[in-house]
């Protein structure tokens, strides 16, 4: 994919074409921008497949977010996320994203405007870069186009599965209220939400100023809060018992206590021991088990507050100002259960609270070390606050018939996190059981010792983007089927990114919770260079090339080619093909060695044991690191479709879809255990007992690039309207995506059939309803997600049913200047299928615990 020379040719042609003198005749219609090209259209159905959501779709979808409207579109698929279940200590807890085609949050561009946003300083699940969504308010958004193809010919890095294009109400007149208060009918998730827009014009007409506020909060939902995922301990629904082994009272073995401190189990010793005032239904295998679902959080308690403003002003018709500038701030609270031990602290049999012979002493004389939850400490509980700011500055204008602009955009996001209750400093828990003022045998504790092992923490982290782009286009001569038009740009880039845990985290002082670290900066030059070609009367070429140099991996250069073909005047045909590319982020890059807490399956130990420990998933502590020899994934796409406009009522769309990536950036831990999982290098182990290898203590990984991925399927549309002289007017729409297949080959060959498979859904579509009579309005929409296999690398077997959902509701536009309007998402109250493999009863990454929320919303507008 390297070729500059190609690039540069092309950039050159391109720019004796625009010095040249033109004579060809101005379009009569309006050219209007179109996401996935540079050249302006007289329409919007190009050579690519796009779907385009304009604000009366996202009023009629009842959306309370942009991260809910998203994930609801059949084209979202695996590694679509929000804040629900985002709830671990190596992830940004308020943020949002979605993944188009399934194939990752960080292979899918998000554009503001056209252009780029910074990524999230706080990675998902620790190397998944992705801009947050949640930073945008849905209230300030005019449109979102949705190419689903490869566009990294056109934008760059990150456009392997398509792009996200969300367009704001810049250009808004007027003064509009809004507010918005959802309620749902279990307990937990309620929200309520405002904005003000207003718009007008100055300057006799040149002048134009827009302001949006928002506000969006919502209330905590817990885990506990709906039956299905009220406990852990999943047996009575045909799951497993995934309550933790570190429970309160504890559990005991044996231990060699260093002259350092550090603590290893006695080989001859295989098993814990519970203690011995374990209630009997806490009491599985060798553990006291603890029930931490009842008090984690499911979806955090937000509060969101935004103002943005956008500036243009016209000096003449040839010369515009334009400005953008936007502020949002994020908080979040997410609640976990009580820090866990898992060995990480001692008890010396001669302690004065551990008395040889005494009835919690399973083991006289011995020094133990126990798996034990703190749950005197109170659950653990983070407040989370991001700051994301934009700022974009340029000029667009004309030089004959040529458009040009040029634009500085400057981005960042700021995360703070902030461990504020049940966090324990391990050192001075150390001490204050060697001193006796902390009794790890007992279940409650004496005095202040709870303020001295309790600490509170902190995390912070930035990212930045600064570019500087510049595009001009035009039409540079005359074909017999019309005009040749071209455009021709640049585009530096400037990223910066830090994650930094405090001291104490470094430092591996506090216990049961995760910790990640990373750092890296780098630049990136960019030329492109595009044009749009009529072949003939009924058939227009895009062809499309992009080069790009990086300051860490080096270079790549990424075509597209498109053709858009009218045989008849209602019916269009479709087909393109590109190569598209993802730069490793600077997470993957610049990890510092990070620690993880992944459901594990211990295969080395599983065959020779067959206990539930070791053949389930089980928490297994993992040691990620960056890489910095990591090169870019590369993809190759194709499309086939078309549209039928079969009556003025009724069109019909179909496109075929297959993409084909490389050098996909990933680690796949599980593997490694299963492959090298006796390799002391890569699986540190407690020692080996009766020649069965010892406990996992930790596990050593690395990102790299392992593998590929192949997927292809369709995608079906359909759209009927019509109107009654009596009834009012109605519309339907139909809208499917069949994943055909979805496999991922890793370096030895193994192959992976993933469609159908767990979170990699066959099916999904949509379906909905719209009407229309007098002041009255109506829409119903169901949502559908098929079926598909359980996690079987969780040791889970069976099926995930299918799930589908209704949404409706009613708005009353009678009142001069009001819009009122009454609705529930889920309106059924449908409950997500169970799954076998998840600690709560279901599948977290696809399917939403919320149930039905009822909502009411009022704007006022004149």
């Amino acid at each position: 994919m390297k070729r500059p020379q190609l690039l540069r040719s092309a950039c050159a042609v391109a720019i004796s074409f625009i010095l040249a003198p033109q004579a060809i005749s101005a379009e009569e219609l309006e050219r209007i921008e179109v996401t996935g090209t540079h050249i302006k259209r007289t329409d919007m159905e190009g050579a690519s497949p796009m779907t385009v959501l304009t604000a009366e779709d996202i009023a009629k979808s009842g959306a309370q977010d942009i991260s809910q409207l998203l994930s609801k579109l059949p084209v979202s698929g695996s590694g679509t996320f929000s804040t629900q279940g985002n709830n671990s200590d190596d992830t940004a807890n308020g943020g949002a994203a979605v993944s188009l085609r399934g194939l990752g949050a960080d292979s899918t561009l998000v554009l503001l405007n056209g252009r780029r946003i910074a990524v999230s300083s706080f990675a998902k699940s620790i190397d998944t870069a992705f801009v947050d969504i949640n930073s945008i308010p849905i209230s300030a958004v005019k449109r979102i186009d949705i190419v689903k193809d490869g566009a990294s010919a056109t934008y760059g890095s990150d456009a392997i599965a398509g792009v996200i294009n969300i367009i704001l109400k810049k250009d808004f007149e007027g003064f509009e209220v809004n507010g918005k208060v959802a309620e749902t009918v279990e307990d937990g998730g309620g929200q309520q939400s405002g904005s003000i827009l207003f718009g007008t014009d100055a300057a006799n007409g040149k002048a134009h100023t827009t302001v949006i506020f928002d506000y969006f909060k919502e209330r905590e939902t817990l885990f506990g809060d709906r039956d299905y995922s009220k406990s852990a301990n999943q047996t009575a629904n045909g799951g497993s018992d995934f309550r933790s082994s570190a429970g309160n009272p504890g559990s005991y073995i044996p231990a060699t206590i260093g002259a350092d401190g550090s603590i290893t189990p006695k080989s001859d010793q295989f098993s814990w021991t519970p203690d011995v005032n374990c209630p009997a239904a806490d009491v599985k295998g060798a553990y006291c088990r603890y029930d931490y679902a009842p008090v984690m959080t499911s979806t955090p308690e937000s509060t969101r507050v935004g103002l943005s403003v956008f500036q243009d002003y016209e000096f003449n018709d040839e010369l515009k100002l334009f400005a953008e500038m936007m502020y949002q701030h994020n908080e979040s609270v997410v609640k976990g259960a009580a820090s866990p031990s898992f060995g990480e602290f001692y008890m010396l049999n001669s302690n004065p609270l551990f008395t040889s012979g005494a009835a919690t002493n399973p083991f006289a004389g011995e020094d133990l070390t126990m798996r034990r939850r703190l749950t005197e400490t109170g659950p653990r509980q983070k407040s989370s606050e991001s700051d994301s700011a934009r700022v974009v500055m340029g000029l667009n204008g004309f030089l004959s018939d040529w458009e040009w602009e040029v634009a500085y955009t400057y981005s960042y996001n700021r995360n703070h996190e902030y461990g504020e209750q049940g966090f324990v400093w391990t050192p001075r828990l150390q001490e204050a059981i060697n001193s006796g003022a902390f009794n790890p045998l007992a279940t409650t504790q004496m005095g202040d010792v709870i303020d001295q092992i309790s600490v509170n923490t902190t995390r912070s982290g930035k990212s930045t983007t600064n570019a500087v782009d510049g595009k001009i286009a035009g039409e540079v001569f005359a074909m017999p089927a019309g005009a040749v038009s071209m455009a021709v740009g640049f585009e530096y880039r400037e990223e910066k990114l830090s994650d930094n845990p405090d001291e104490l985290f470094k430092r591996g002082e506090i216990f049961g919770t995760e910790a990640t670290e990373a750092s890296g900066e780098r630049d990136q030059k960019s030329l492109f260079v595009e044009f749009a070609v009529p072949l003939f009367e009924q058939l227009e070429a895009q062809l499309a090339v992009r080069y790009e140099d990086y300051s860490d991996f080096g270079d790549t250069t990424n075509p597209k080619v498109a053709l858009r073909y009218t045989p008849l005047d209602n019916v269009t045909i479709r087909a393109s093909w590109g190569e598209a590319f993802r730069a490793p982020s600077l997470v993957q890059l610049g990890l510092g060695p990070s620690q993880e807490s992944p459901g594990l399956v211990d295969t080395v130990r599983c065959p020779q044991t067959n206990l539930p420990e070791d053949c389930t998933a089980q928490e297994r502590t993992v040691i990620f690191s960056g890489n910095p020899n990591l090169q870019p994934e590369e993809s190759t796409s194709y499309n086939l479709g078309g549209v039928w406009q079969m009556t003025d009522e009724l069109s019909v769309g179909v496109d075929y879809w297959n993409y084909d990536q490389d050098g996909l950036i990933t680690s796949d831990t599980q593997y490694l255990v299963n492959t090298q999982g006796d390799d002391p290098a890569v699986v540190k182990r407690e020692p080996s007992a009766g020649g069965v290898p010892g406990r996992i203590i930790e596990i050593y990984d690395q990102f790299g690039n392992l593998g590929s991925q192949t997927t292809d399927g369709i995608d079906f549309d359909m759209a009927y309207k019509f109107s009654t002289a009596s009834a009012g007017d109605f519309g339907f729409s139909y809208n499917l995506t069949w994943v055909n297949s979805f496999d991922q080959v890793r370096e030895d060959g193994t192959k992976r059939e993933l469609a159908g498979e767990y979170q990699h859904p066959d099916y999904r579509w949509t379906a909905a309803m719209d009407w229309g009579v007098d002041a009255w309005q109506a829409s119903a929409r169901l949502n559908y997600i098929g079926e598909f296999q359980d996690n079987i690398d969780a040791g889970a077997e069976g099926t995930i049913d299918s799930m589908i959902t209704l949404d409706m509701n009613v708005s009353y536009i009678g009142f001069d200047h009001w819009n009122l309007t009454l609705g529930a998402n889920n309106i059924l109250n449908e409950e997500p299928p169970f799954s076998g493999a998840d600690f709560m009863g279901y599948d977290q990454g696809t399917h939403s615990a919320i149930g039905a929320l009822w909502y009411a919303k009022a704007s006022y507008r004149f």
